[in-house]
């Protein structure tokens, strides 16, 4: 016993210090063991975060977590165009990676930062001139708009934060370096929760901002991690290195990446929309509805994200092996992720059912916010084994450059099934939240479910990119 414990640090260690990066050989199960302790240890940071800022911003009041919860609904958006661009770029830099080709990896890590840096500037001119009608379109009162209008302002004018840090910790896990990823966002996150009580609530010298250190905190913690991203891309001794030869517009590159993109950034841009649609219909039934929902998906994203590091060890491992040219493994390594996660989360999801009303305590104590938070994070962690499923097998369909087949189950899943569904049970059934937490149970599993029989046709081994 002693030595399997002596053993699991070990190989805790080698994780989390990034220093093995081939695995497209050896045992799987230690493969993904390397690969996905820094990725959830990432994401469990990221989690983290969600939930402190909701904990502070939460003491300000009922309108300042309804600006956070309609603010984050828009900024869903630019997380779309991000985390598409990344799925881009972790899926031809992990087969450049298994093909044993860093140089090409180096060339299409920096032809994905370019679009990504033009989608940030149309996206902070909007966000800066017109945050104010931004709020007042996604339903907020005019008194919340009053209040929320600057930090919206700079959330979304500083958008290029977010953009960057997800892109470039994509490149990234793409080549493996998931230890690199990892370390990025402790900074970016860790910074800012140092910060956000600091400029929330003023300490010494410096000024209570309010609602507006929040947005601020947000943008420095991420901006020195994104200042930390690049110096490891420019000066760093990892698997991508680029150089002067690599900053050319490369259009044949750019025209690849933008092609997985389109898929990735679809397929997010489909679930966002649709949990926008879900933020409006929750709106009808007051700021109380909107805040509880807004705390129960903090929470959510706790757990949530951690289990998403899991399905991105997925998305990096098919890249590899499909490189490698062993698609066979990249199968089973994606199987393998899944039952892993299908327990993590089942687990979670047995503690939510207990203890729900515990936790949002934590976050709140008026009466009816509460209320619809604790109902909100019963019923839809009661999907949690299906979501296990469907998260790892979609991020495998996108790490092996098949971004399609996800973007075709969202569409009928969330547009198709899980926006028209809410609306009937909330609005015409008068069931209320409830009708909406119960569009995201069914729909999310219906997903889950094409999810795994589409993946076990294969047809996304012969993917090329």
């Amino acid at each position: 016993m002693l030595s399997g414990i002596a053993r699991f640090f070990q190989l805790f260690k080698i994780a989390v210090t990034g220093s093995e990066k081939e695995f497209t050989t050896g045992s799987i199960n230690r493969a993904i063991f390397l690969l996905s302790i820094p990725m959830i240890l990432e994401m469990a940071m990221e989690s983290l975060f969600a939930v402190v800022d909701i904990y502070f911003v939460g003491h300000l009041g009922v309108n300042a977590i309804t600006t956070v919860g309609l603010t984050e609904s828009v900024l869903s958006l630019v997380y779309t165009g991000a985390m598409g661009l990344s799925m881009a770029a972790t899926a031809m830099i992990a087969r450049r990676t298994g093909e044993k080709d860093p140089d090409g990896a180096a060339h299409a890590a920096v032809q994905a930062l370019y679009p990504g840096l033009m989608v940030s500037l149309l996206v902070g001119v909007v966000g800066i001139f017109f945050s104010k009608d931004i709020l007042l379109l996604m339903g907020a009162a005019k008194e919340v708009a009053d209040y929320g209008v600057a930090y919206t302002k700079i959330v979304l004018g500083g958008n290029v934060v977010v953009i960057l840090l997800f892109l470039i910790n994509g490149i990234f896990r793409g080549a493996g370096d998931a230890a690199l990823a990892m370390r990025t966002l402790w900074l970016a996150n860790g910074l800012n929760i140092l910060l956000c009580p600091l400029l929330i609530s003023g300490w010494g010298p410096v000024p209570a901002l309010g609602l507006e250190g929040a947005a601020i905190a947000t943008l420095i913690g991420r901006g020195a991690g994104v200042t930390y991203q690049l110096y490891h891309l420019v000066r760093g001794k990892g698997l991508i290195r680029i150089t002067k030869k690599h900053l050319a517009p490369v259009w044949s590159l750019i025209i690849s990446v933008l092609k997985i993109a389109m898929g990735a950034t679809a397929q997010m841009l489909i679930a966002s929309a649709s949990w926008i649609f879900l933020v409006r219909i929750i709106s009808y039934f007051g700021k109380d509805a909107v805040a509880g929902y807004t705390i129960a998906i903090r929470v959510m994203i706790f757990t949530i994200l951690p289990a998403w590091g899991m399905a991105n060890a997925a998305a990096a491992l098919v890249g590899q092996n499909l490189g490698a040219q062993q698609p066979e493994r990249a199968a089973t390594s994606a199987w393998r992720a899944a039952f892993f996660n299908m327990i993590f989360l089942g687990l979670v999801a047995i503690v939510f059912m207990v203890g729900s009303p515990g936790i949002i305590s934590f976050f709140t104590n008026d009466a009816e916010v509460k209320a619809i938070a604790v109902q909100c994070l019963r019923l839809v962690s009661a999907g949690y084994i299906f979501y296990a499923f469907g998260m790892v097998l979609t991020q495998s369909f996108n790490g092996a450059g098949d971004t399609r087949t996800p973007m075709m189950i969202n569409l009928f899943a969330m547009w198709m099934f899980q926006m028209p569904l809410a609306y009937t049970l909330s609005v015409w059934l008068k069931m209320g939240p409830e009708g909406v937490f119960w569009s995201i149970v069914l729909a999310e599993s219906a997903a889950a479910i094409a999810a795994i029989l589409l993946f076990r046709r294969g047809a996304w081994k012969a993917v090329k990119i």
